[in-house]
């Protein structure tokens, strides 16, 4: 689809010669157009309809086709009612910060009536990503996928799929999700649980007014599918099988992994995994895929439904009975198959994909999760817990979000805005872990907007340490700007004189979204090779608007090659 030649367009293509930087496609890559335009549809699902915010009337939205090394500028057109922003999770942007998307901290949000146009750069990223809302919870009906297919002349380290299928995992709420949202802000307590898990943006034939809108994949017998599977809920961490078939996953957040056979995945809020299917029951039939809820915290209230889609083959007889369900699917506090299924994750390793793990670390961080509480107002009581207000941390900072975007003020030198004093460790240690020990005095924290500043080409190493302060659970913590290496993680507290022993410095998932374990760490390492202001956060909603948020700002380099970009003409204002 084509856009108009807008200020940000005709930036582009000077900006080669007036700034002595490339923002051009890889050679051979192309550059590929979108238009979005941000509107209220109104859609049906559990008996009820309600009219939410979507990308040109879809739900999910438009799946963006790339080649490894392209350029995709997505104009984004505000025609709904209130302020949006648009990130485009896993890809690196290189020293493009500007169109990463986050609201308040690399933009100001896209007024309604207006327009921002993004420029998406691809780079080492092969596989399944996705672009979801990046202001509010609009993301839970905002989001769609993006499939990065091999560039022309290469191909995928695996036999070609018959066909490929984005499979996108998501919650419904029959209420505005927003105003939930709004209500949790003004009482301090829990928001709402969604009312549905969704494969597809369906919640299939086990909710009432459901079945005749059941998603259903058509299949042919020994064909192989490519399943691009893709957890785009705001809550859930969500186990995903189907009937009677195995999935072979081949990739995780745009990188390939080695290939490695399973019943069924566990896939955290913000990952993407690519899974082989082989159509192979000569029986034909029906089968469900069926996604749902894990739960690592058995003390907080969850959605704990299960969303199917059909599996139909079409060379079947036209007498079919109902769909099988998935027998070995994990129930929702199934904690060791959550674990088992995650240990598997290797990167391919293969001449064309290979492993480029840093061994020498030049930053070290601890940096501890927490669920905490602050005071509620004078002479008032919030609805968290012992009367407080829910709040959340990384290393007893709870993040507070400016007014303007971090990523302006940093570029323009703007005092006030922001502090470049985030901890490289928690202010106090204790037993982190210890499930049946969680003292009211370890509940605070305080509020602050720190950013860890990184010098560019520093090779970070980050443990993630979860802790049982109201209790502990997974935390899918993501990263703008990066892939990573994970290479580790454990249970209990990380011991940083025995447990790097331990790590896998050989073939570690390359990922930009890590599930750090129920009361256990996980250890990841990358280059700030990619200068600019880059979100790092947990993937639930609920603890991004309570603080479990830090930012990390990287330097630029000396050459000019290494710098970061200079913004766009059309930057939108707060």
């Amino acid at each position: 689809m084509g856009v108009a030649k807008t200020p940000a367009v005709l930036w582009l293509l000077g900006a080669v010669l007036v700034l002595g930087v490339s923002v051009s496609p890889a050679q051979g890559a192309k550059t590929r157009y979108h238009d979005f335009f941000i509107k209220e549809s109104n859609y049906t699902r559990l008996c009820k309809e309600r009219t939410v915010l979507t990308v040109n009337g879809q739900f999910p939205g438009p799946t963006i086709y790339a080649r490894k090394g392209d350029l995709v500028i997505v104009n984004v057109y505000n025609q709904g009612d209130k302020n949006i922003t648009i990130h485009w999770h896993g890809v690196d942007q290189p020293r493009n910060p500007w169109s990463d998307g986050p609201e308040y901290i690399t933009q100001c949000p896209i007024r309604p009536g207006g327009n921002f146009t993004y420029r998406v750069i691809l780079s080492e990223e092969e596989g399944t990503l996705w672009w979801h809302a990046h202001s509010d919870f609009d993301r839970t009906t905002v989001h769609g996928a993006i499939v990065i297919h091999p560039k022309l002349g290469t191909t995928f380290p695996f036999k070609k799929p018959h066909k490929e299928i984005p499979v996108i995992l998501g919650e419904w709420w029959k209420a505005d999700v927003n105003h939930l949202l709004e209500e949790a802000e003004r009482t301090g307590g829990e928001i709402n649980i969604s009312d549905a898990n969704t494969i597809n943006g369906q919640p299939g034939d086990l909710f009432p007014c459901s079945k005749a809108g059941t998603y259903k994949i058509p299949v042919q017998h020994g064909k192989t599918y490519l399943l691009r599977i893709i957890n785009a809920g705001l809550s859930n961490d969500l186990f995903f099988g189907v009937a009677r078939h195995n999935l072979t996953v081949v990739g995780t957040d745009g990188h390939y992994t080695k290939p490695f056979t399973v019943k069924h995945i566990m896939i955290a809020p913000g990952q993407t995994m690519d899974a082989l299917l082989e159509a192979d029951r000569a029986d034909g039939g029906r089968y469900y895929m069926a996604a749902r809820t894990f739960a690592s915290n058995p003390n907080i209230e969850v959605n704990n439904s299960t969303a199917t889609a059909i599996l139909e083959y079409m060379d079947d007889t036209p007498t079919r009975g109902p769909p099988e369900f998935p027998a070995n699917l994990p129930g929702v506090n199934d904690i060791d198959s959550a674990t088992a299924y995650t240990a598997q994750l290797r990167s391919l390793g293969s001449k064309d994909h290979p492993v480029d793990v840093p061994r020498q670390v030049d930053e070290r961080m601890l940096i501890t999760i927490a669920v905490n509480v602050l005071p509620c107002a004078p002479n008032k009581t919030c609805g968290g817990p012992a009367g407080n207000r829910f709040a959340a941390s990384l290393n007893n900072v709870s993040f507070a979000s400016p007014s303007v975007d971090i990523l302006g003020a940093y570029y323009r030198s703007i005092r006030g805005v922001f502090e470049a004093d985030f901890p490289n460790k928690p202010p106090f240690f204790f037993n982190f872990t210890d499930v049946d020990n969680d003292p009211v005095e370890r509940w605070a924290t305080k509020r602050g907007t720190k950013v860890k500043v990184v010098e560019y080409g520093a090779v970070v190493e980050v443990v993630f340490q979860d802790t049982s302060i109201l209790g502990a659970e997974n935390h899918p913590m993501h990263l703008h700007g990066f892939t990573f290496y994970v290479v580790g993680r454990g249970f209990g507290n990380f011991d940083e004189q025995k447990d790097p022993a331990t790590y896998n410095l050989v073939d570690p998932p390359h990922q930009n979204t890590v599930s750090v374990p129920k009361a256990g760490w996980a250890a990841i390492r990358f280059r700030a090779t990619n200068p600019g202001v880059w979100f790092m956060h947990c993937h639930f909603d609920r603890h991004v608007v309570w603080g479990m948020n830090t930012v990390f700002i990287v330097q630029d380099g000396k050459a000019p090659e290494v710098k970061m970009l200079p913004p766009p003409p059309n930057m939108p204002t707060c």
